[in-house]
């Protein structure tokens, strides 16, 4: 599998992530795996990598992917850790604090 077939593995599952909901890199890796879109194996850094070149941030909505502890990404490519932040405030997201989502609210569980 190529390194662009695999991006796009991500952003597959990227653009399922509902307004209002946040998403981790690890899930976003499992989900790209188990949904049989790769029998290879799928790393959270490889998602981050995916998400920092993304090429249409306005239909793959990297915003909505936090980290294991709903951290935003300090390094957001596409405006810096605020502009992440107030995309997700603009779709109802709420903080715990300055960088942390409230997972308990705004993680998504897809179906199975």
């Amino acid at each position: 599998m190529g390194i662009n077939n695999l991006f796009e593995k991500v952003y597959r599952v990227v653009k399922n992530i509902p307004k209002g909901k946040v998403a981790s890199y690890g899930q976003i890796a499992k989900l790209a795996r188990v949904r049989g879109l790769s029998k290879r194996k799928i790393t959270p850094r490889m998602v981050g990598i995916a998400l920092h070149k993304n090429p249409d941030p306005e239909n793959i909505p990297c915003h909505r992917v936090v980290n294991k502890d709903g951290r935003i990404a300090e390094n957001y490519a596409f405006g810096g850790w605020k502009k992440q932040k107030k995309k997700l405030l603009v779709e109802g997201v709420k903080f715990i604090d300055e960088m942390h989502v409230d997972l308990e609210k705004f993680f998504w569980k897809p179906r199975p």
